[in-house]
């Protein structure tokens, strides 16, 4: 995120870092990413400090460690050199709480150049993704991996506003989105029907995902590539992870090969669109909750306006 919380004070991070042996560190906000905050912690060395949110992530702490366990048994058991997998305490927690809202996981510090969120991918870099999640999707799950369901967690909130019945809180963004949502009724309908028969249609067995393999999460790093934030990693079908990196046949049957199995066109299908609606999803609480005018909430509202028009124009 581009701001820091305001309800997070970095006394109550240095302590909570104790537990790593952290505590007498420097820290230096890191305004990257979208979704959770980031510190750069520094002593005789670095470190990277996430600080998830669990309320706008709409998680739960044992939820997060789940995801953060699995990565770090990917590099640890399997030997996955491109999981940034998190560092645990002597206690071997890999996230620890930080008051009611929020939780916090220590990276280590790499030095490389990280890609950009919406990005087009190089041909490159796309064929060296498929060829790390064809790796990945071919590993025993790992016993802390959650199974994810491809329900849209927040759905009910959404067909609340588009019935009309949702309440608002006062806000910048809470009538914009409103009426951006009344005028996208139509096609938000449509989108959830398509939706709800895609995933009658899904079969097959899950593998280990990261969920979000996008280039914004691809570190170029000692000359190859690591993938980092794990936050959303668990069992799913393949096409969760894949839907967004494969442009067509060549791509497909890339991935085939490494894997040993076919990509589903309809679970591609599937997983684009639910990217777009979890989205609208997400943003549609933003913005019926208390809110002020910030860059974070403008970057949100941007975020809104361009997955309803993807959403308008997908097929």
């Amino acid at each position: 995120m581009l701001e820091r919380p305001e309800d997070l004070r970095e006394e109550e991070l240095l302590r909570t870092l104790g537990e790593w042996g952290l505590g007498d560190v420097s820290l230096t906000y890191a305004a990257v990413g979208f979704g959770d905050h980031h510190w750069v912690a520094e002593a005789d060395r670095r470190w990277f400090v996430t600080v998830a949110d669990l309320v706008t992530k709409g998680d739960t702490l044992d939820g997060l460690r789940a995801a953060m366990d699995t990565a770090y048994e990917l590099r640890e058991r399997d030997g996955l050199d491109f999981v940034v997998a998190p560092l645990p305490t002597p206690a071997g927690q890999t996230v620890r709480p930080l008051g009611p809202r929020y939780a916090v996981s220590v990276f280590p510090f790499l030095d490389g150049v990280c890609g950009e969120f919406g990005r087009e991918w190089t041909p490159r870099e796309r064929a060296d993704v498929l060829d790390l999640l064809a790796v990945l999707h071919r590993q025993r799950p790992p016993a802390a991996a959650p199974v994810l369901r491809p329900e849209l967690g927040l759905r009910g909130l959404l067909e609340k506003a588009l019935a009309g019945s949702l309440q608002w809180a006062e806000g910048p963004f809470s009538d914009p989105a409103r009426n951006l949502l009344r005028e996208y009724a139509p096609v938000l309908r449509q989108r959830l029907a398509e939706f709800d028969a895609l995933v009658t249609e899904l079969d097959g067995a899950p593998v280990v995902t990261h969920g979000e393999p996008h280039p914004g999460n691809l570190l170029s790093h000692d000359g190859g590539y690591a993938l980092v934030d794990w936050d959303t990693a668990g069992l799913a079908p393949p096409e969760r992870d894949l839907w967004s990196v494969v442009r067509g046949p060549d791509d497909l049957a890339r991935y085939a090969e490494i894997s040993g199995r076919a990509p589903d066109p309809a679970a591609l299908c599937l997983y684009r669109l639910r990217w777009d609606l979890e989205e609208t999803c997400v943003y549609t609480d933003w913005f019926r909750s208390p809110h002020v005018r910030s860059p974070d909430m403008e970057e949100g509202w941007n975020g809104l306006v361009e997955t309803l028009r993807n959403l308008a124009h997908e097929r």
